[in-house]
């Protein structure tokens, strides 16, 4: 009976050993060893936020809506009701042949089409379509080619200008062969904005 109970308590506190040590490393040490490396490089930990005149005006890894025909446009938004929302974060959920998914996709179509003067069936699929989380910040240097005469009308300068801040602001594969080539929209808007001032 005492031996019993002498390896039942031994286990417990061997069990109960183990516990706090786990929750030392784990729950203390752990997490204060990635903040401390995360203030190394306080920019990338803090969300990546551009300021501009001193403000923040956003973040180079959540997408935003810009209007007018002087800015380079986002990727459409399903992220909560009006597109954006970083709280809502994802997709619309409509399958490839869901009606409405597809009238959607044709109004866009329809109406960047008329904006930048191109094609129908020359828009950037990703102009038509929102990402998985609805936040992407980037586009496709196809989409930022479409649009760069709309803007640079807009603004009153030379389409050679705007193709410029284009290619200047065109990220190449992660690594050199992971993902596709993108176009962040907020650091190319700022370009743009620096340009005309």
């Amino acid at each position: 009976m005492s031996l019993t109970f002498t390896n039942l308590f031994r286990q417990a506190r061997t069990g109960l050993g183990l516990l706090l040590a786990a929750t030392v490393v784990l729950g203390l040490l752990y997490p204060l060893l990635v903040f401390g490396i995360g203030r190394l490089t306080p920019g990338r930990a803090d969300g990546q936020i551009v300021s501009s005149a001193g403000k923040p005006v956003g973040s180079v890894l959540i997408g935003q809506q810009f209007t007018g025909g002087q800015w380079f446009w986002p990727r459409p938004s399903a992220a909560g009701k009006d597109g954006y929302d970083p709280t809502s974060s994802g997709a619309s959920n409509l399958g490839p042949e869901n009606s409405d998914l597809l009238k959607a996709v044709e109004e866009r179509r329809a109406t960047l089409a008329a904006a930048d003067g191109t094609a129908p069936a020359d828009v950037a699929p990703d102009a038509l379509t929102a990402s998985g989380s609805g936040l992407d910040p980037d586009i496709s240097p196809e989409y930022a080619q479409q649009q760069i005469a709309r803007v640079a009308k807009a603004r009153g300068v030379s389409e050679q200008q705007v193709a410029s801040l284009v290619a200047a602001h065109t990220e190449g594969r992660q690594l050199g062969f992971l993902g596709e080539p993108v176009v962040n929209v907020l650091q190319l808007n700022l370009a743009l904005a620096k340009l005309a001032s």
